[in-house]
């Protein structure tokens, strides 16, 4: 219930202006560098994702100055998953924005980010009720506009804000850390096995130095002397998913957690949203998951067991210290399968895709060695996303009640006031 010192406005009487980005094609005008354009793609919940991001020119963006972006923003999807919002931050002296409803709050009134957390959460059901368009339904400014909000006084507003905001920020913290982490890991890797400078018996690097390099028909280049060349099935088991029926599906968290594909991936883990009570093929804990149908690719270590529907498969090294190296032999491999992927209707990969997957495999001693130096990366990239899962089933577990007032920021204790 939402409390009684709470206030009920529409949003217009909150905001300095609601209006809309540029809709029309906007590919003519795509350039190489200028003023970042954003598009519903790039509006995540709570973030920016810069993936594909485009650019116009400074002459367009001061043509369609209506549709420009500020810090304090709130943008909001229109298509696509509309609703979805996420507040501009600073670092953009220019933006501009295709397709999406701008809501610039008046800050005496609404906090940008406790508006952004709003539609994230509590307006979700309004704007499914408001989508128009007969092709391609979307939400648009009027709806918006009409959109009804509680508030408690800004104060609070803030308060709330930063509880969230502070779950946020955590998160980006440790993604930010993973990134490093990975970066670092990935130059070793390539260092070592693209450039074959890895340490020799002296410590030097091996190709630099000289060392006997010898050609391999197989590969068609040269690799190190004594190195081999396997297939994946050599080196590693390849689980192919196997869908279960239907009739044991359900969302009660009866049974075994179900991967089907890229929907059950989040934040770089797997979550399966749907259960089975009747499990086919299974994976394990340190398997490494992949999606092989459609969406080719979002390699990622699994953290337990979970049963596997026919989008994605497992690979599971015969050796614990092959998990690394075969890891960064999947990434390698990731896009020849987009490109041998079959099926005139939904593109995917074969078992034999899969397990004949060529490996050039180095000796022991030297696998040993990168399982040492990488192992402690991946564990602390694995610790960081376990972290964050938690995190954000925090954070979307208070969302609603701090949104509607049923929880208080002064009611919430840290695990140190407990």
């Amino acid at each position: 219930m939402i409390p009684s010192n709470w206030k009920e406005y529409k949003l217009i009487d909150l905001c300095d202006t609601i209006t809309v980005g540029f809709v029309g094609s906007m590919k003519k005008e795509y350039v190489e560098e200028g003023v970042p354009l954003l598009r519903s793609l790039n509006i995540k919940p709570y973030r920016l994702n810069l993936d594909d991001l485009k650019f116009v020119s400074k002459e367009f963006h001061n043509k369609i100055s209506k549709s420009s972006l500020k810090q304090g923003d709130v943008a909001i999807v229109r298509t696509g998953v509309p609703g979805t919002s996420t507040v501009i931050p600073e670092g953009f002296p220019n933006l501009n924005c295709s397709d999406l409803v701008i809501a610039r709050p008046n800050l005496e009134k609404l906090n940008s980010y406790f508006l952004a957390y709003f539609f994230n959460s509590m307006a979700k059901k309004h704007v499914a009720n408001q989508l128009v368009g007969a092709i391609q339904q979307h939400f648009n400014v009027g709806s918006a506009k009409e959109m009804p909000i509680n508030l408690p006084e800004l104060p609070e507003q803030k308060k709330i804000a930063e509880v969230l905001n502070d779950l946020n920020t955590k998160i980006g913290l440790n993604n930010k850390i993973n990134t490093e982490l990975e970066a670092m890991a990935k130059l070793i890797y390539d260092y070592w096995f693209v450039q074959f400078d890895f340490p020799d018996a002296n410590g030097k690097p091996y190709k630099f130095s000289g060392r006997k390099m010898v050609y391999n028909e197989e590969l068609k280049r040269e690799i190190p002397d004594g190195w081999e060349v396997k297939e994946l099935k050599d080196i590693a088991k390849c689980i192919m998913g196997q869908s279960p029926k239907g009739e044991s599906y359900n969302k009660e968290r009866i049974g075994t957690p179900l991967l089907n594909g890229p929907a059950d991936y989040e934040n770089g883990a797997l979550k399966g949203r749907t259960y089975t009570t009747a499990p086919t093929r299974l994976c394990q804990k340190d398997d490494m998951v992949l999606c092989i149908r459609a969406t080719i690719g979002n390699l990622v270590y699994s953290e337990q067991e979970f049963c596997l529907g026919r989008g994605v498969a497992a690979v599971r090294p015969n050796e614990e210290n092959f998990s690394e190296l075969v890891y960064y032999l999947l990434l390698q491999e990731i896009e020849r399968f987009k490109i041998q992927a079959t099926g005139s209707i939904i593109k995917g990969i074969t078992k034999d895709n899969l397990t004949e997957s060529k490996c050039l495999i180095p000796s022991h001693k030297l696998i040993d060695s990168f399982h040492k130096l990488i192992k402690p990366k991946f564990d602390m990239i694995r610790v960081n996303k376990k972290e964050n899962q938690k995190l954000a089933e925090l954070r979307d577990w208070l969302l609603p009640m701090l949104m509607n007032g049923q929880v208080r920021v002064g009611e919430l204790k840290t695990e140190e006031e407990v």
